[in-house]
């Protein structure tokens, strides 16, 4: 009843709630300062006034700063040059480094970004009085510091809110999730009740069916909900057809459904059934690529990523919220969402056989 009813709006709108300041702001860093010098104080201040970082301790040595990032004490660690202040005088350029874990992508990019932009503003400030030293008309200094003025716009993203692709992403796999494994509960429900011989009878597809299709209207109605609230609620852009995401939405939800039923039937027992579904439907958002390229992924990744429902309905949901393409583009989507009808059919026939050796 729980992850029938209750359960999936209450995660939906946890991880929504989880994500929903659209931006990281004042992530603590450390600096180990080698140079000790007004230039390396400065980029020291500029770094704390980004609103992205701020300076939350400062270490003597490289080695302290290191075991701080790696202990989680902070999520990124500057280190100054010595001599920085002497090779910026001198016109060469000194290398400030920045260490993060890549582990965390979102923040790890955060941090790197802000770091790029405080770094050529400092650039930009020193050239700039470089230039009026050697005599250099203050009009004419702009040009020479930045020549060509460069606007970052991120695609599809324009206000670079991380919640709309990572919530859009992960409601989906969490969505996947729950179909799965609530087929495996509804089904392991009826050998608890009156056992499976009973329940199957001697029309074993027909009990199937009806057992599911309640709650196929029900999960499919909780997915309609999802995009509502994504979409309508929050806003965000829908540029394509809600039709096309409906009924990619109603295949995804048969599609769980028909590997839950297999799970389960394999070996009739809701423990293995479960295991087996968590096993398989967790990695869910990381093989959805919303984060990671698919295109870096090995042939194992790619393989275990086609054989996941979400992975290919993510798919249609990008296309239509972001792009607004013609649907004949989805094509290759909705036919490995056909595709499922193998795993439905051997679960099928598993129910079959099961039902013939009861009646012998």
């Amino acid at each position: 009843m729980a992850t029938a009813v209750w359960l999936p709006p209450l995660l939906f709108i946890l991880f929504w709630w989880i994500f929903s300041a659209g931006s990281s702001f004042d992530l603590p860093i450390g600096v180990v300062d080698l140079d000790h010098t007004s230039l390396s104080r400065t980029l020291t201040r500029q770094c704390d006034a980004s609103s992205v970082l701020a300076i939350d301790r400062q270490f003597a040595t490289v080695a302290e700063g290191q075991r701080a990032l790696t202990g989680g004490e902070i999520y990124g660690l500057l280190v100054i040059p010595a001599n920085l202040a002497n090779d910026t005088v001198k016109g060469l350029a000194p290398q400030p480094t920045v260490f993060y874990n890549g582990q965390f992508i979102l923040i790890g990019k955060q941090i790197n970004g802000a770091m790029q932009q405080v770094v050529g503003t400092l650039s930009a400030q020193v050239g700039g009085l470089q230039a009026l030293a050697r005599g250099t008309a203050p009009p004419a200094v702009v040009g020479q510091v930045a020549p060509v003025r460069g606007q970052i716009t991120a695609l599809f993203n324009r206000h670079t809110n991380y919640a709309e692709f990572l919530v859009s992403g992960g409601l989906p796999a969490i969505w996947q999730i729950l179909i799965v494994c609530l087929t495996v509960l509804a089904l392991a429900a009826e050998k608890r009740h009156g056992g499976l011989e009973q329940w199957a009878g001697r029309q074993p597809v027909r009990a199937l069916l009806v057992k599911l299709a309640p709650y196929t209207l029900l999960l499919w109605l909780q997915g309609l909900l999802f995009l509502v609230g994504m979409y309508g609620w929050l806003g965000w852009p829908m540029h394509g057809s809600w039709t096309v995401l409906i009924l990619a939405q109603l295949l995804t939800v048969l599609a769980c459904q028909a590997m839950g039923s297999l799970f389960f039937l394999l070996g009739r027992d809701e423990v293995r059934g479960l295991s087996l579904a968590a096993a398989y439907a967790a990695p869910g958002f990381a093989f959805m690529c919303v984060t990671f390229p698919a295109t870096d992924m090995g042939w194992p990744a790619l393989v275990w990523r086609s054989l996941l429902p979400v992975t290919h309905y993510i798919e249609i949901q990008i296309h239509q919220a972001n792009y607004g393409g013609s649907s004949l583009d989805l094509w290759p989507s909705f036919a490995a969402l056909l595709l499922f009808a193998v795993p439905a059919s051997v679960a099928v026939s598993l129910l079959r056989r099961f039902s013939r050796e009861v009646a012998a």
